[in-house]
């Protein structure tokens, strides 16, 4: 079971395209909108967010992102008045960052903690950083070029930060002066990175190897184009 998500948002609409951007990052993962009033005007529904708490928790719990202060009073009101309201989590991130990540996170197997906390870490700009120290003896250093249309944007970077999940390896992503580490989705997406770019990979820990060539398997299959 993964931790499910609900998106409140005043508008149906942006909810509704928010939880269909992080279902697409995510396919295991129960996403539900709550987003408008039930007569589809703007605004926040507390007894549309408590029935989509109920719909996305399947076992691991709910983990709630809004757009707006109002939507988060409604938000934590309707987690305090569930029934055990340990159940549920509201966090505090940016509707769209934070929910792709938190998506990414609950497709790993992430806890509440971990999955809010995904969300809220997206607040920082998807963990980007300058290059580090010079490959060590004992690190994978491999470069890759990007054939699939897209690049490292959206669904191909949620593969690749997948695709590490259960690995004990650390792996670094750089596009010229831009570092990602590559299990961030954010900080993949954020290296810009197209097709016919050269990425390098720098990988370290005892499955380095293997979560390399994870990524030029990913890479081989177009990122399932």
């Amino acid at each position: 079971m993964n931790v499910g998500l609900v998106i409140v948002s005043h508008s149906t609409r942006l909810a509704e395209g928010v939880a269909e951007l992080a279902r697409q990052m995510a396919p295991e993962v129960r996403v539900v909108p709550a987003g408008g009033l039930p007569d589809g005007n703007i605004g926040t529904d507390f007894e549309k967010v408590s029935a989509a708490l109920s719909d996305a928790n399947t076992g691991a719990g709910a983990v709630v992102l809004y757009d707006l202060g109002s939507a988060q009073m409604i938000a934590e009101l309707a987690v305090e008045s569930l029934g055990d309201p340990s159940t549920a989590l509201v966090a505090d991130a940016p509707l769209v960052e934070g929910a792709v990540a938190a998506a990414v996170a609950a497709q790993g197997g992430g806890d509440m903690r971990g999955v809010a906390g995904a969300a809220e870490a997206a607040a920082a700009g998807g963990e980007l950083a300058e290059p580090g120290e010079p490959t060590a003896a004992d690190e994978v250093h491999e470069e890759l070029e990007l054939a699939n249309e897209v690049g490292l944007h959206a669904r191909p970077a949620a593969l690749l930060a997948r695709s590490l999940n259960g690995l004990q390896a650390n792996v670094t992503i750089s596009l010229g002066d831009k570092e990602a580490d590559a299990a961030s989705v954010l900080g993949v997406m954020g290296l810009g990175a197209r097709k016919g770019d050269r990425i390098v990979l720098r990988a370290n820990g005892p499955d380095a190897r293997q979560a390399v060539e994870r990524i030029f398997d990913l890479a081989k299959r177009n990122f399932d184009e």
